[in-house]
């Protein structure tokens, strides 16, 4: 033996296999063996590389000559360990390999068993554990559906009739009760919605049963392969036919995910027909603007990408519980791969709310304007104490039941028993803080809330009813046609956000209307309040041009303040004042200080031809003729 605990039996020629050792004396069968080293993560990840590849020849009996530049390869003889072998099953032995009998320490058999059993022992822990994270996950991926809608949008321009249909694809998921959650805006405005399941070729039709604008969700119900559908913007569906269930289970939800977790969207985005998968983590929690219902809501801000068609579809936690839907996605130049999920609390209450009513009410609101108390010299000229902490009040909704309690400048200390700070936030958890609109949301509409507020330096306590918030201009006509009223070839109408947004012709301004849009109608858009509930902003979206309008072929989008005197409360109200009038003339009083003048009895004459004209099947809408 050599000093490396190698056999010295002189060369052996290359490429040419050892005869095999005749068994060890006693006398060279002590003390000749080094200890091994203690194992690495990378010579761990190397073996276990090793272990793929069919197994080496048996080492050398004696060391090659040495190449330049490379170290001997050096074979330790060492007896598997006794850890190793209470752990390791004893491989099986190599067919056509060297037979040694006999060999108690340092044979070749010994180091073929020791290196076959490190092996194994390292490859086993990590193929059993890394298919356990996705068997949790994969099967929930079966409930994922993919949703087909035909959708026929309402023409604000000519509100008569609609525009024409086109289809979109986006993405749902099973959930219990054999109902199905997607997105609303993925149904809105909806003529046929359809449902195929992943790996189906059959698509099934739905029908909407609940459209919640605020949240973003709709949830669909099915009957008899007709299905009734993320618009709190989620839809819901059930389906009769036992086939759709068969093989899929619905998802479950899990809590609300904290920051770090993980998150696995998954859905059918465009690029391609089959289901996606993107992953990422939550970076964000706080109080959202849900831009298609204009409403602010938690929300959760994930930097997985969320495409054109990923919208509805559920985003899973690493246990497989879906923690949100997937509803929006930041574009911005400076922005990348910021993406928007409605998590599990605010889908919860569209489901209980859908559940205890038998349809969407929505989530109520404090019908207040408010503003910080940040500034210490604010807080004294307000007579608040050092200790104490809230918000002062701006305005009161007046439609708003908490105008009979509340009023400009109090004090809001605390809402439902939880202290709010000076900046508007609550405690949420731990470290984190978030605005006090939240514990709102958590309510139902027509539910009691106790606020604690500072008046004139005294405290006074309110039990309050919440209810939903009643806009002047709306932000949804939730899925109804829009009203309008027509005399004289002026077209009368309701301003609402999707009106504003509306591409159809010059009068509406796109998705840049809060730039390009009237600053008058912009203001009160952003800042005006309903002085009752049934009153509504008034225009004339546009003049059909005939003789009896000459010279006021330019009015375009102007409010109307009032006719032949009378403030215009609503369209109605308008359409019925002017069919009622026996007065020589119609006066309308414009914004800007316009007037029109028309003679009653040859403007009224004059409506019916105009209408024939441009085939026009009524002077007024349906739901101004009730």
């Amino acid at each position: 033996m050599d000093g490396h605990g190698h056999a010295s039996g002189g060369k052996r020629k290359r490429c040419r296999k050892p005869k095999p050792r005749a068994p060890d004396s006693p006398d060279n069968n002590h003390n000749h063996h080094h200890p091994a080293p203690s194992s690495s993560p990378l010579a761990t990840a190397a073996s276990a590389a090793a272990s793929d590849s069919p197994d080496p020849e048996p080492a050398s009996s004696s060391p090659a000559p040495r190449r330049r530049g490379r170290k001997p390869r050096r074979v330790r003889n060492e007896p598997p360990s006794e850890v190793d072998a209470a752990h390791s099953p004893s491989p099986p032995p190599r067919r056509g390999g060297p037979k040694t009998k006999g060999a108690p320490n340092g044979g070749a058999e010994a180091v073929e068993l020791s290196r076959r059993e490190l092996a194994v022992s390292m490859v086993e822990v990590p193929a059993a554990m890394e298919p356990l994270r996705w068997e949790q996950v994969v099967p929930s991926m079966d409930a994922v559906v993919k949703v087909f809608c035909v959708h026929t949008e309402p023409n604000f321009s000519l509100p008569w009739q609609r525009k024409r249909q086109y289809s979109s694809s986006s993405s749902g998921f099973i959930i219990g009760g054999r109902r199905v959650l997607t997105n609303a805006h993925s149904v809105e405005h909806y003529t046929q919605v359809k449902l195929k399941k992943r790996g189906s070729d059959t698509k099934y039709l739905a029908t909407v049963l609940a459209i919640g604008t605020e949240c973003d969700i709709g949830m669909h119900d099915w009957t008899c392969l007709i299905v009734t559908i993320l618009a709190v913007k989620h839809s819901m569906l059930t389906v009769e036919d036992d086939e759709f269930w068969k093989g899929v289970s619905p998802l479950e939800f899990g809590s609300l995910p904290a920051l770090q977790d993980a998150v696995t969207v998954v859905g059918y985005p465009i690029g391609g027909d089959t289901i996606s998968v993107t992953s990422g983590v939550v970076s964000r929690i706080e109080i959202l603007s849900y831009v298609h219902g204009s409403t602010e809501l938690l929300g959760l801000q994930i930097d997985a990408a969320i495409n054109s068609g990923n919208s509805g579809g559920p985003a899973f936690n690493d246990k497989g519980k879906c923690v949100g839907i997937a509803f929006q996605s930041l574009k911005h130049e400076d922005a990348e791969n910021i993406g928007y999920v409605i998590p599990t609390p605010v889908i919860n209450h569209f489901i209980e709310d859908y559940q205890k009513s038998g349809e969407y009410t929505g989530f109520p609101i404090l019908g207040i304007e408010w503003q910080k108390m940040e500034n210490p010299d604010l807080r004294k000229a307000m007579g608040m104490k050092s200790d104490q902490k809230g918000v002062r009040v701006r305005r009161v909704e007046p439609t708003a039941p908490e105008s009979g309690c509340l009023q400009p400048s109090d004090i809001l200390l605390s809402f439902d028993g939880i202290h709010i700070a000076n900046d508007g936030t609550v405690p949420f958890r731990h470290g984190e803080r978030i605005g006090f609109s939240y514990l709102v949301s958590q309510k139902y509409t027509g539910e009691k809330a106790h606020v604690k507020l500072l008046r004139n330096s005294k405290i006074h306590e309110f039990n309050i009813k919440l209810a939903t918030h009643k806009r002047l201009i709306p932000a949804h006509i939730k899925g109804k046609p829009p009203s309008y009223y027509i005399v004289a070839g002026f077209v009368f109408t309701v301003v609402s956000v999707p009106y504003l947004r509306s591409e159809s012709a010059i009068c509406q301004y796109g998705k840049d209307y809060e730039y390009d849009a009237p600053v008058k109608l912009l203001d009160k858009l952003m800042h005006a309040m309903a002085q009752s509930p049934d009153e509504q902003l008034v225009v004339v979206s546009q003049v059909l041009v005939a003789d009896i309008n000459i010279g006021y072929e330019d009015i375009v989008n102007i409010q109307v303040l009032a006719f032949n005197g009378t403030p215009v409360k609503n369209l109605k109200h308008l359409a019925t004042m002017v069919e009622e009038c026996n007065d020589a003339f119609l006066k309308f009083d414009l914004d800007y200080d316009q007037l029109v003048v028309l003679e009653m009895k040859t403007a009224k004459a004059a409506t019916q031809d105009i209408l024939t004209t441009h085939c026009i099947p009524s002077a007024m809408s349906e739901d101004l003729k009730s």
